[in-house]
């Protein structure tokens, strides 16, 4: 005989909470989970000494819905002041890429988000150049190109980031060697939603031709480094970094090689990081729980 009763759902959430250290704040969560009827799969927590935030990043199993969960929470939410987050575990997020000729880190993510690697949903990729029209075509992405050559055309593209993003209810804006400064205005309005990849181990050479500058040099480390988009060139705050040992032997062409693959690389796991909800903001710099 079977019974006539399905079992209750169970969904899997992450949460994430931010605010000012202080004790009984991790009981008061995991009984309001508890209330739930939630079982935590996952847990990390950190405490900044530089600026006494308290930080945590949870999963939890539990046949509760979103808001359900919301409501038992929230009377802990209120009593710390807590920035809260709560999304389902895995969820794709919707990112719009800004690109430009430069094509690893653009196919990087395309292919990961077509093989199930990268929880991320992207509806366009807008470029100041048609270059990578085909290459991201083969991915069955829709691609727009427009010129950037003076003021005017550039605040015509950055009108454009901004239509899309409602357009598309954009999560993530990545500049995947998007070789233009956005506007003061533009960054923003982005605060905290845009990653940049720099094509050095910042700090590090500048401009356009970073690996010559490097060869010149006769550096012995390359790398990149994945930061968030500020008002302040390359100074946001710093998501990931990798380097790889280099010697005398290399030629300007390998390093380059060698440098998109750490690029492609650092950027993709990034990009990755944020869409799991594993970093969070501490000021100037990130609490990444891996």
């Amino acid at each position: 005989m079977t019974s006539s009763l399905a079992p209750n759902p169970r969904h899997h959430w992450v949460i994430t909470l931010v605010c000012v250290d202080q004790p009984g704040i991790v009981h008061a969560v995991s009984g309001a989970i508890v209330r739930a009827r939630g079982n935590i799969t996952e847990s990390q927590q950190f405490t900044s000494a530089d600026t006494g935030r308290f930080f945590m990043r949870l999963q939890v199993e539990s046949a509760a819905s979103q808001s359900e969960l919301e409501d038992e929470l929230a009377p802990v939410v209120r009593r710390y002041a807590m920035e809260s987050v709560i999304d389902v575990v895995g969820r794709p997020k919707r990112t719009l890429i800004l690109a430009s000729t430069a094509g690893n880190c653009v196919n990087d993510m395309l292919f990961r988000q077509r093989g199930g690697q990268l929880p991320i949903e992207v509806p366009l990729v807008l470029s100041n150049h048609g270059t990578l029209r085909d290459l991201v075509g083969f991915y069955g992405v829709p691609f727009e190109s427009r010129p950037v050559t003076d003021a005017a055309s550039k605040a015509a593209f950055e009108a454009r980031v901004i239509e899309a993003i409602t357009e598309h209810d954009i999560e993530l804006v990545v500049l995947a060697r998007y070789m233009q400064i956005l506007s003061p205005a533009l960054c923003t309005l982005l605060e905290g939603r845009a990653i940049n990849i720099h094509h050095s181990f910042l700090p590090g050479f500048k401009g356009a031709n970073p690996y010559k500058q490097a060869h010149a040099r006769g550096v012995k480390l390359i790398g990149a480094t994945a930061h968030f988009v500020t008002g302040d060139l390359d100074e946001g705050p710093i998501i990931e970094q990798n380097v790889v040992r280099v010697d005398h032997s290399r030629t300007p062409a390998e390093l380059v090689a060698i440098g998109q693959d750490e690029e492609s690389r650092t950027l993709t796991q990034a990009v990755t990081w944020f869409a799991e909800h594993r970093v969070l903001l501490d000021g100037a710099r990130t609490i990444i729980f891996r």
